[in-house]
C-alpha cells in the first residue's frame, strides 16, 4: 500500500530568514521562501520542529519562528531532546496532533541516537503510512536522515577511496533511495556515488542548496527551488572494483547513470525514469 503522507526533502541553506540564497538574482524561477511554503497547505496547521540534529538548537527555533512567522504560519512550536523535562508522552501527543513535522539540519547521527528505538519513530512512520496529507519534512541532516540507509560519515576527497564511508540505519521512510545534501555546494557526488557502489539496489539523491523533492505517493518526487537534484544509479554498472578495492586505494566504476532534475522536473522513483517536465516559462 502506498503511503497516505507525503516526504519533503531539502537540500539545506534553504531560502529563509538567516540565509541569503546565491542564485537568486540569476535564477529567474527563484521564488522567496518557496520550499518552507511547502510545510502545510494551511498557514493554520500545526507543524512541530524537531531540532534533535542540531548543536545549537536555540538559533534553530530563532531562525525558523522568524521565517515562518514572516511566512504567515500561526501554529507552530519546537522539540528538542528526550530529556526529564518533558515525559515522552507530551512528545507523542504534540506530534499526534501534527500536520507536519520537519527535522532540521545539524548532525544525522545525533537523531539517530535520540530516536532509533524511540516510540516517537514509530508513530512518525505510521502516520506517514495512515494519515492522509501528513508531512515528514528535514533539511540538510534533517533529511539525510529519512531513508532506510543514510550516510553517516564520508570523505570528500579527490577519489573514492575504500573503507572511507560509513552507513547506517535511519528512519526508514524511502526503502530505494540514500539522499545527501548540499551536493554541488560541497563536492558530494563521490560520496552519493561510493554510497550507491556499495548498494546497487539504491539509488542516490543529491539535494543541491534552497532545493528540494516533495514525494507523493511513496514514488512521484517533483524537484522545486532555485538550484539542482542529481540523481545516480549504479543499477547498470559496468567494470567496477568496489569489491575487491583494498582499505585506502580508489574505486573506479562504468556506466554510472545519472539525472539531473530543476524546478518542476518530475521522476518516478520506482522506475527510476523522469516525466515530461511541468516547467513554467516565466514566473511572476
Amino acid at each position: 500500500m502506498n503511503p497516505k503522507g507525503k516526504l519533503l526533502i531539502i537540500g539545506g541553506h534553504e531560502d529563509r530568514a538567516d540565509n541569503e540564497v546565491e542564485i537568486k538574482d540569476d535564477n529567474h524561477e527563484f521564488s522567496p521562501n518557496e520550499i518552507l511554503k511547502l510545510l502545510v497547505t494551511s498557514k493554520n496547521d500545526r507543524i512541530e520542529v524537531i531540532t534533535a540534529a542540531s548543536s545549537e538548537p536555540e538559533s534553530m527555533r530563532d531562525t525558523y519562528q522568524k521565517t515562518f512567522t514572516e511566512i504567515g504560519y500561526t501554529n507552530f512550536g519546537f522539540l528538542h531532546t528526550i530529556d526529564e523535562s518533558m515525559p515522552l508522552v507530551l512528545y507523542l501527543e504534540r506530534i499526534s496532533k501534527s500536520k507536519t513535522v520537519f527535522f532540521t539540519g545539524g548532525d544525522q547521527n545525533n537523531i539517530r541516537r535520540h530516536l532509533q528505538n524511540s516510540a516517537i519513530r514509530s508513530l512518525l512512520k505510521e502516520k506517514y503510512q495512515k494519515e492522509e496529507g501528513f508531512i515528514i519534512a528535514g533539511t540538510s541532516a534533517g533529511a539525510m536522515y529519512l531513508p532506510e540507509i543514510i550516510i553517516c560519515d564520508a570523505e570528500n576527497g579527490e577519489a573514492i577511496l575504500e573503507n572511507d564511508i560509513k552507513l547506517d540505519s535511519g528512519l526508514g521512510l524511502l526503502s530505494s533511495f540514500i539522499v545527501d545534501t548540499h551536493f554541488v555546494h560541497r563536492g558530494r557526488f563521490g560520496r552519493l556515488a561510493h554510497a550507491v557502489l556499495l548498494h546497487q539496489e539504491l539509488c542516490g539523491i543529491g539535494l543541491g542548496e534552497d532545493t528540494a523533492m516533495l514525494i507523493e505517493d511513496g514514488s512521484k518526487a517533483i524537484c522545486k527551488g532555485s538550484g539542482m537534484t542529481i540523481i545516480i544509479s549504479a543499477k547498470n554498472v559496468g567494470q567496477t572494483n568496489i569489491d575487491s578495492a583494498e582499505k585506502g586505494f580508489p574505486v573506479y566504476a562504468e556506466d554510472l547513470t545519472v539525472h539531473i532534475l530543476t524546478e518542476n522536473c518530475i521522476i518516478n522513483l520506482n522506475t527510476g525514469k523522469m516525466e515530461k517536465s511541468n516547467r513554467s516559462k516565466s514566473r511572476k
